[in-house]
């Protein structure tokens, strides 16, 4: 565990899953002695800060890896569904009751319409994803379909832009 270490993400905790056995040594205050380093076989980061100690970014990578073996989670589903799985992020969840504070599940959901659901699901994972990580597209494997859709929300986006623009000249108020 390392600042300086390589980035961790999804793919390198599928990569630790494969492995018979881990090992994480986790420095304190200024890291560890520079020696340890000839012993290591990878250096992890979670992230551009520092802490205190190694010991939270080793348990957030215990964790990520262990989900990921048999027997963790109740099924394989659940992983192979979570974001980051193909890329992207996850679609929103709902659960009971239908209705809560005035916002309901959406139709859909309940309607029993498997494949409907899993379109749905879909669109909204790669909207969610378009909105807060439009970074992760670069690697993402999409259909014409969801490159077709994914360029429509980039026009809406470019004229809602566009529009707000005017307004506020309109309106006086500097942009």
């Amino acid at each position: 565990m390392s600042p300086q270490g390589q980035p961790f993400d999804q793919n390198a905790a599928e990569r630790l899953a494969n492995e018979s056995g881990l090992i994480f040594v986790c420095g304190r205050y200024e890291g560890f002695d520079e020696r340890v380093r000839s012993c290591v076989d990878a250096e992890y980061s979670i992230g551009d800060f520092v802490l205190t100690g190694g010991e939270l970014p080793a348990m957030v990578m215990i964790d990520a890896v262990a989900r990921l073996l048999p027997g963790v989670l109740g099924s394989v589903d659940s992983v192979e569904a979570d974001s980051f799985s193909d890329g992207l992020l996850e679609h929103p969840h709902y659960t009971r009751p239908a209705e809560f504070m005035g916002q309901r599940v959406p139709e859909v959901l309940l309607s029993g319409d498997h494949a409907k659901i899993a379109a749905w699901r879909r669109k909204q994972q790669l909207q969610r994803t378009w909105q807060r990580r439009s970074d992760l597209f670069a690697d993402a494997e999409l259909s014409t379909e969801e490159l077709t859709q994914l360029q429509q929300w980039q026009r809406q986006a470019k004229t809602q832009k566009a529009t707000s623009r005017q307004e506020d000249k309109d309106n006086g108020d500097s942009v």
